[in-house]
């Protein structure tokens, strides 16, 4: 017998005898997968094949499966296989393989449209149940914790409180004031552009300052609030569960909502009334700008005008928004960053879904405000 494998292909006619000879086993693996590379030109060539195993000193899983390979080549083009001269200690073996990746997998069912509708519908309604739950929980925890700390006012951790702070307060105010600035602008140049066909280019005051002041001050801040300082909550949270900091710190006797999330979330219903404060007054010096250079109405008469179009109540209405969407972003970026579990991706992918919510949340609660104002008559 042959030291190393080999497989001889001798043309009978329109048909082709294959004879591999030696031990096919899986120590000479390439010198295997060579010749049956090699021989797959003949099979391809010929009407009919045979398959002498009577030469095979040695056979395993390996050299059994590119000779099973080899004979459904032939057999996949209607070709006539036959295999001989097996030695019975490895027939079973032969057998076994021959049984492999014979049948197709069966092609899952097609979904009905509408039951597929209707799960992701019930779907959506345990996650949105889920997620009410989880917000009243953490709101409950936020009470429980301000009662603590109105009992005794030395247990707030005032060194986090200022330092969250001018985190999300102070070091938020360049970009706070370029972006309402520029929105101020935009609003005031289109209005100039569209109301001057009509001769009424004055009510461009009156559009700027009362958009301004009752909604998109405070609806734009709290937008870049809640996609700047609550991304970073949650990416923090997030960190510090995967690094079990918050387990650490339950384990010391410390309440995480005390330590991490009570200040976090009262410096964010300080800070945002102040940056809506100072967003609207951007946005008003901006279209104060514009009124200049492009609408030819001075400083004096922008003033004078803006004071005849605007009230304390549009101030009032504003800024008293600003707390309760500050309460909600808190929320909500504290709790996803608690939902971490213990990879990155997860921490990724629970800062997107607190960006989201947040501002869909801040958005709701800007309309569920107007249509309040507008019942009581503000």
């Amino acid at each position: 017998m042959n030291s190393e494998p080999m497989l001889l292909a001798t043309p009978s006619g329109d048909g082709l005898e294959l004879r591999p000879e030696g031990p096919w086993i899986a120590a000479n693996v390439s010198r295997l997968e060579a010749l049956s590379l090699a021989a797959r030109a003949a099979v391809d060539r010929s009407k009919a094949v045979t398959l002498d195993m009577a030469g095979v000193s040695e056979l395993d899983t390996l050299g059994a499966w590119l000779l099973e390979k080899l004979s459904r080549r032939a057999a996949s083009s209607s070709r006539s296989v036959e295999v001989v001269g097996i030695a019975d200690n490895f027939a079973g073996l032969l057998d076994e393989v021959r049984q492999v990746n014979r049948h197709n997998p069966v092609p899952p069912p097609t979904p009905n449209p509408v039951l597929h509708g209707l799960h992701d519908l019930g779907k959506s309604t345990v996650d949105a149940r889920e997620d009410i739950r989880i917000f009243l929980q953490m709101l409950g925890a936020l009470f429980m914790s301000v009662a603590a700390v109105l009992r005794r006012p030395r247990s707030l951790r005032l060194t986090s409180l200022v330092y969250q702070l001018y985190r999300i307060g102070w070091q938020a105010i360049p970009i706070v004031m370029l972006i309402t600035f520029l929105i101020g602008a935009i609003i005031a140049q289109q209005g100039f552009f569209h109301f001057r066909r009509f001769g009424a280019e004055s009510y461009t005051v009156d559009m700027v300052g009362i958009l301004v002041l009752r909604e998109l001050g405070v609806l734009i801040v709290a937008i870049m609030v809640a996609g700047r300082s609550g991304s970073a909550y949650t990416a923090e949270l997030g960190s510090m569960k995967m690094r079990e900091e918050i387990d650490a710190l339950s384990t010391m006797g410390l309440d995480p909502v005390d330590v991490l999330i009570l200040p976090r979330v009262a410096a964010l219903v300080i800070a945002l009334p102040i940056l809506a404060f100072i967003g609207s007054i951007a946005a008003l010096y901006g279209g104060g700008l514009v009124a200049q250079l492009y609408g030819d109405m001075g400083p004096a008469i922008y003033i004078a005008r803006l004071h005849e179009a605007i009230s304390v109540t549009h101030f009032e209405v504003g800024i008293l928004k600003a707390p309760f969407m500050a309460l909600v972003i808190g929320i909500v970026a504290c709790s996803e960053g608690l939902r971490v579990k213990g990879s990155a991706e997860s921490l990724g992918r629970q800062t997107t879904t607190s960006v989201v919510k947040s501002i869909f949340l801040v958005i709701v609660l800007d309309g569920l405000f107007a249509i309040f104002f507008a019942s009581i008559g503000m």
